[in-house]
């Protein structure tokens, strides 16, 4: 083990000894943690270090959510470098919230007439076929060099430690074990999480140094590209801009879309270079004075903020916090807000437009409201009609009105069929993780 990691891991464990008071045995609950400078928080203690070593070298908050995204997604059993990155940036010298869309889209030759023609009724929800285009790594450039201030070397220096060798965390590790035989179908994947092939345990153990060469070698060549650009005469965002163009066009797209292609997915070079981050303005309301805000329909956000003006109509505070009309409100809030969701949500960026000033209009969540059934629960609540909220007709209202209330499962893990069939430990363990970062210059 080099110096550098044994400081990051000495410095993850001292973190966790001074923050935790004395307490019992018996006692479980994690402590309340204050900061006056910066905050750095994720799911993982690794992660989080990441983030505060970020904060030692003088980065901002943006800086710090990249090292950890960076982190997390090297370590976490359900993120990676090939997901989605999601991210909302407040900047405290324009006062504006920033939306980040690094969303993976399809692969051109991703068309229903493809899937028809294997047979399938929709995407497999497993492997090479439903890879979509990795936007983690464009997502992560993209705020580091729009919003940061450190190097892409800087911020990727903890993921590579991690890359090169980490102690795997037991959720991890028993993950892997569980889905081993899906793993199997995959010989890349196969080499690198099945340390033990051939025994009764074939994921790695609780503890054991997990490695994933290839990857460092990737995010090496990443800091490479940027320290050649730079030693050129590039600026810093030129410099990072220069690593982005050699993960999405360059010899690690070469060497991605051969992999993919080998497996038998359908990324292509030209899906790789076509595809762009997009900085967006994202959706807003106010909850009692609060702004609240969330990714545009995209990402479901709008919802929460719908199901957030509907509760707006309550006295939750009188309610009593989780008594059963307290929660029987919550959930009808949401009840009503995605029932607009699975009817009006669509692309934003392909038509038709969504009525996204109606669904979060006031008046219209004053109306939904009005409609909650206080005596049991609904789930097959209709979606409404925001289209009057905005002075506008509703060209899908024939439809609306022959609505069966309750969305048809779409989706499923092969071919064919629909509907969720995973047992619920699958999907206890399917989740993801969040990021936040905040600093005293107002960045967050």
């Amino acid at each position: 083990m080099n110096a550098h990691r044994r400081t990051l891991y000495a410095c993850c464990l001292a973190a966790l000894a001074a923050a935790a008071p004395p307490v019992s045995a018996q006692r479980t609950a994690k402590p309340v943690l204050h900061g006056r400078h910066w905050v750095a928080i994720t799911g993982k203690p690794l992660g989080a270090t990441a983030g505060a070593m970020m904060f030692q070298k003088g980065g901002n908050a943006v800086d710090a959510a990249c090292a950890m995204l960076a982190a997390v997604t090297t370590m976490w059993d359900v993120l990676s470098w090939g997901g989605e990155t999601q991210a909302l940036i407040y900047d405290p010298h324009t006062g504006k919230v920033i939306g980040i869309d690094a969303l993976g889209v399809a692969p051109t030759g991703a068309t229903p007439e493809f899937f028809r023609s294997k047979g399938m009724a929709y995407p497999p929800e497993y492997g090479p076929l439903a890879a979509v285009i990795p936007g983690t790594p464009g997502g992560l450039m993209t705020m580091l060099a729009e919003y940061g201030t450190l190097s892409l070397k800087d911020v990727l220096e903890p993921a590579i430690q991690m890359a090169d060798g980490y102690p795997i965390e037991a959720e991890t590790a028993n993950s892997i074990e569980r889905n081993k035989e899906r793993i199997k179908q995959w010989k890349y994947s196969r080499a690198v999480y099945l340390t033990h092939p051939g025994e009764k345990r074939e994921a790695p153990y609780a503890g054991e140094v997990f490695h994933q060469s290839d990857l460092a070698v990737t995010l090496r060549k990443l800091v490479e590209a940027e320290q050649q650009a730079l030693k050129t005469g590039k600026s810093r965002k030129d410099a990072i801009a220069a690593a982005y163009d050699r993960f999405y066009k360059g010899d690690i797209a070469r060497e991605f879309v051969r992999g993919v292609q080998e497996e038998g997915g359908l990324i292509s070079l030209e899906d790789l270079a076509a595809w762009k981050v997009r900085v967006e303005e994202p959706v807003m309301t106010t909850y009692r004075g609060i702004e609240v805000y969330k990714l545009t329909h995209w990402t479901q956000g709008p919802a929460m903020l719908q199901a957030l003006n509907i509760l707006e109509n309550f006295d939750l505070k009188g309610m009593g916090f989780n008594s059963a009309r307290y929660i029987h409100a919550l959930y009808q809030a949401m009840n009503l807000a995605f029932a607009d969701r699975d009817f009006y949500y669509g692309d934003p960026y392909f038509p038709p437009e969504e009525p996204i000033a109606g669904l979060l209009s006031k008046q219209y969540a004053k109306a939904r409201a009005q409609g909650i059934n206080w005596e049991r629960n609904d789930p097959g609540v209709k979606p409404g009609d925001p289209y009057p909220f905005m002075g506008k007709v509703n060209p899908y209202r024939r439809l609306l009105e022959s609505w069966p209330g309750v969305t048809p499962a779409t989706g499923g893990g092969g071919g064919g069929g629909g509907g969720d069939d995973r047992s619920f430990e699958e999907a206890f363990f399917g989740g993801t993780t969040s990021i936040e970062a905040a600093d005293e210059q107002g960045w967050v």
